[in-house]
């Protein structure tokens, strides 16, 4: 397994995590099963989320935790929060949230929460799940500490945030923002496709994410490719999608050439990016994950590297 740097630290992570946004699906034996084929590839990364399952999710993750024979101590575990649900909406794995909420109370009381229900004594990492507008900076800065001091969390980052919300936050905290999780892959690139445009007055050289991915290798944050597979937003998936013939073809090419699948050629193209991104696999189908799981063994050369990029629709101007 491939293995990334996380944030500004000498810690060695697997270049893949597990998300377990859909654990919500799974009973117990499930998603021990689930978490002993991911450990036996060699992911030692586990990304959750309050919300995820309305908390069930993480509740599903602790008792197969236990179930599995695993240990704590065996995976990184980090989970995020800030993110108020919308219960009218909110059912199951599909969540709307009514607020975000960055204030000292509910952060503590999130951390509080998600311990409880995975059944540890802390996490790893914490991140804020997306950018609250009303958020005080020192208010943020207040629970951190106060949860690292009491040990409940180990390191802190953020999610969905643009370079000016980390600096923000930033500037009244006493730790250091290792982590952002954005969404990226394939069909989802617009943070490189507006630097490739520089200096041009089309479409693709609009900068919507603030330069995100050159500050967080600046800042030396770690980025967390989330829904690799997914065009639009949570549109689904453009793996054997008869909407993208040409990408589908490079992929199957490219899969044939290193023997692997289609999903193990969309988890190389995002590893190979000089970022080292860290791509975040939400399937709970143990045969797709050890598919994906695969690219990160995959080193594509520059050339097909751009040529996936091609066939998704790209351009070099």
């Amino acid at each position: 397994m491939k293995q990334v740097r996380l944030g500004a630290t000498n810690q060695k992570v697997s270049a893949v995590a597990l998300g377990i946004m859909r654990m919500v699906r799974l009973d117990t034996d499930q998603a021990a099963n689930i978490l002993n084929t991911v450990h036996d590839q060699g992911v030692n990364f586990i990304d959750g989320a309050d919300i995820y399952g309305n908390g069930e999710s993480e509740k599903i993750f602790g008792q197969a935790l236990k179930k599995s024979g695993l240990k704590r101590d065996d995976f990184f575990i980090q989970s995020k929060g800030g993110i108020v649900l919308d219960p009218k909406r909110s059912r199951g794995e599909l969540v709307f949230g009514q607020r975000y909420d960055f204030s000292k109370q509910h952060l503590i009381e999130t951390v509080d929460g998600i311990l409880q229900r995975m059944q540890i004594d802390y996490l790893d990492s914490f991140l804020l799940h997306r950018p609250d507008a009303l958020m005080e900076p020192e208010e943020v800065a207040a629970a951190f500490d106060e949860l690292q001091a009491a040990g409940k969390v180990r390191h802190f980052g953020v999610s969905n945030f643009n370079p000016m919300q980390v600096e923000l936050v930033q500037s009244a905290l006493s730790q250091k923002l290792m982590i952002n999780q954005l969404q990226f892959g394939v069909m989802h690139t617009g943070p490189i496709q507006f630097g490739l445009h520089t200096n041009m007055q089309d479409t693709p050289s609009i900068d919507h994410d603030g330069e995100i991915i050159e500050y967080s290798r600046l800042h030396h944050m770690t980025i967390q490719a989330w829904s690799p597979y997914q065009y639009g937003m949570f549109a689904g998936t453009f793996i054997d999608n008869p909407k993208f013939p040409e990408l589908n073809a490079e992929l199957q090419e490219l899969a044939d050439k290193y023997h692997v699948t289609k999903n193990a050629i969309a988890t190389a193209w995002i590893v190979r990016h000089p970022a080292h991104m860290q791509v975040i696999l939400g399937s709970m189908n143990p045969q797709h994950l050890q598919e994906s799981i695969a690219g990160t063994a995959v080193d594509l050369t520059k050339q097909e590297w751009y040529d996936v990029y091609f066939a998704a629709g790209n351009d070099l101007p």
